[in-house]
C-alpha cells in the first residue's frame, strides 16, 4: 500500500478521511503541518491531501516545501469553492489537482485513484530511466584481450540460467560491472538489478536490507520495510563484497537460499521470493572457509557458477581501449570534449602496474581530463608518480630510494615496481627479490588496503 499524508487544521476531517482511507493507503494525518514535513524524508509518500489554508500557514507555501524534499509527490489541494482561483495558481506550482470543500468522498476516491495511477507512472519512468543508465553502465566491459573474451564467453553461455555466480578478484577489476552485464544480457533484464555492499553497512542493519522488516520490529520501525528479496521479484541480487558478512547472517542467507523463503525481522509470515544471486568478493573464499570466517555449504551454495576478474595489469591490451572508452565518457559527463590522447601518455599508462586496477584507471583519466588545457591527454596531465615509475622503467634497473623516506614506502615501491617488470607473475617477483610468495602475498595485501 502507498503512503498517503492527510493535511488539514480541522482535526474532523483529518479522522473522517483518515477513516475513508486507510483500508487502500498507509494514512498519516496532521493538523499542523510543520509536524508533517519531516516525515517526507524518512518515508515514500506517494500523495498529499493539502488544505488550502491551514490555520495560519499558506497551503501553496507548503505545497512548495513539499515538492523541494520530496519531488515525485502528488498533491491534491482542498479547497473551498471561492478559492478556486489559488487552487489553479497552486496547480501551476506542482500541485496535480483540487477537490472542493465539503468533500464528496465518491468524488474524492476517483481523483485519488488517478493521482495513485499518475504516481505509479512517475515512478515507472523515473525506474526504466535508471535501468537504462544502468544498462549504458554495463556497458563497461571493455576488451579484446584473451581474459576478457573469456569472460564474455562465459556471460554469453550462463546469462539465462539462475545458477547463482560468484565474482572474485581484486578491488577495481569491475566485478559490479560483469554482475551487470550478466542482469541486463539475461531474460530478467526488465526487472530490478538491486545492489547491496556488505561491507558497508553493519549486520543487524544488513538483515533487515535483505529480508525487511515489519512494523514495530525494533525502535525507529514505524511502519513495514520490503528487503531486497522481495524488491527484486523476478530480478537479480548482487551481494558485493560477500566476504565480509558475518557468520550469523550467512546462516539466515544460506536458509533462505535453501528454502527460497524470507522472514522480515520482527514477522511471523515467510514471503517466497524468485531472485537470481550473484555475488562477488575480493578475498580469498577457500582460505576464509579453512579458517571458520565463512561456511563452508554457503560458499558452495554461492560458487555454483565461478567468474574470476584478472588485476589490469594482466590484461595490458585492454589499456588503449579503456582509456579511449574513459575519455568518451567522462568527457561527456563533465562538459569537457578531449579528442584523445598522445602516444607516449598512453605509453605511461599501458607500463603502469595499476594497483588499483579499472578504477584507478577511471580516476586517473577524470583527473586528467578535468585538468588538462589541451584536447588532447599529454604526458604531464598524468599524475606524477605514475611518470616516475615509467622514467624508473624506462631504464629497468633503478628504483629512487629518498633520504628520510620510511622502509615501508621503499619496500611498497620495490614490490610493485617489480611486479610490473615480470607483468604481474607473482612467482617470479618474489624469486627476484629474494621473497617467499607467500610473504609477497600478504605485503601486497597489505600495501593496497593502506591505499
Amino acid at each position: 500500500m502507498h503512503n498517503v499524508i492527510i493535511i488539514d487544521d480541522e482535526a474532523t476531517i483529518c479522522q473522517s478521511l483518515t477513516f475513508a482511507l486507510e483500508d487502500q493507503y498507509h494514512v498519516y494525518a496532521f493538523t499542523d503541518p510543520r509536524e508533517a514535513l519531516p516525515l517526507f524524508e524518512r518515508i515514500e509518500v506517494a500523495i498529499v491531501l493539502l488544505d488550502l489554508k491551514i490555520g495560519e500557514y499558506d497551503g501553496i507555501e507548503i505545497l512548495e516545501e513539499i515538492k523541494r524534499v520530496s519531488p515525485a509527490t502528488v498533491v491534491i489541494l482542498m479547497t473551498a469553492f471561492g478559492s478556486i482561483p489559488s487552487s489553479v495558481e497552486a496547480m501551476r506550482k506542482g500541485a496535480f489537482s483540487y477537490a472542493t470543500k465539503p468533500l464528496h468522498l465518491d468524488e474524492l476516491e476517483v481523483l485519488m485513484a488517478k493521482a495513485e495511477e499518475f504516481y505509479n507512472l512517475q515512478s515507472k519512468v523515473e525506474f526504466l530511466s535508471s535501468e537504462l543508465n544502468k544498462m549504458g553502465e554495463a556497458q563497461g566491459l571493455i576488451g579484446e584481450s584473451y581474459a576478457i573474451r573469456e569472460i564474455l564467453s562465459l556471460i554469453k553461455k550462463v546469462k539465462d540460467i539462475d545458477s547463482s555466480i560468484l565474482i572474485t578478484g581484486e578491488s577495481g577489476t569491475g566485478k559490479e560491472v560483469v554482475a551487470r552485464t550478466i542482469h541486463y544480457q539475461s531474460k530478467r533484464r526488465n526487472k530490478k538489478f538491486q545492489v547491496i555492499n556488505c561491507a558497508a553497512i553493519p549486520g543487524h542493519l544488513l538483515e533487515s536490507e535483505l529480508f525487511g522488516y515489519e512494523k514495530g520490529a525494533f525502535t525507529g520501525a514505524v511502519q513495514k520495510k520490503q528487503g531486497l528479496f522481495v524488491l527484486a521479484e523476478g530480478g537479480t541480487i548482487f551481494l558485493d563484497e560477500i566476504g565480509e558478512m558475518d557468520l550469523g547472517l550467512q546462516s539466515k542467507l544460506l536458509r533462505a537460499l535453501q528454502e527460497r523463503k524470507v522472514m522480515p525481522v520482527g514477522g511471523t509470515q515467510e514471503i517466497d521470493f524468485n531472485v537470481r544471486i550473484i555475488s562477488a568478493t575480493n578475498r580469498d573464499l577457500v582460505k576464509e572457509v579453512k579458517e571458520n570466517r565463512f561456511r563452508e555449504d554457503l560458499y558452495y551454495r554461492l560458487n555454483v557458477i565461478p567468474v574470476k576478474l584478472p588485476p589490469l595489469r594482466e590484461r595490458r591490451d585492454d589499456i588503449p581501449l579503456l582509456v579511449e572508452f574513459f575519455i568518451n565518457r567522462i568527457g561527456d559527463k563533465i562538459g569537457k570534449p578531449i579528442d584523445g590522447i598522445s602516444r607516449e601518455a598512453l605509453e605511461i599508462l599501458k607500463q603502469y602496474s595499476f594497483p588499483g586496477n579499472i578504477r584507478e584507471l577511471q580516476n586517473i583519466m577524470e583527473r586528467a581530463i578535468a585538468l588538462t588545457s589541451s584536447s588532447i591527454i599529454e604526458k604531464v596531465d598524468l599524475p606524477t608518480e605514475i611518470q616516475l615509475e615509467n622514467r624508473v622503467f624506462s631504464d629497468n634497473t633503478l628504483i629512487p630510494v629518498y633520504v628520510g623516506e620510511m622502509l615501508d614506502e621503499i619496500e611498497k615501491r620495490v614490490i610493485f615496481h617489480n611486479l610490473a617488470a615480470f607483468n604481474g607473475n607473482r612467482r617470479k617477483t618474489a624469486q627476484a627479490i629474494g621473497m617467499g610468495e607467500r610473504t609477497l602475498r600478504e605485503k601486497l595485501k597489505k600495501y593496497r588496503e593502506d591505499e
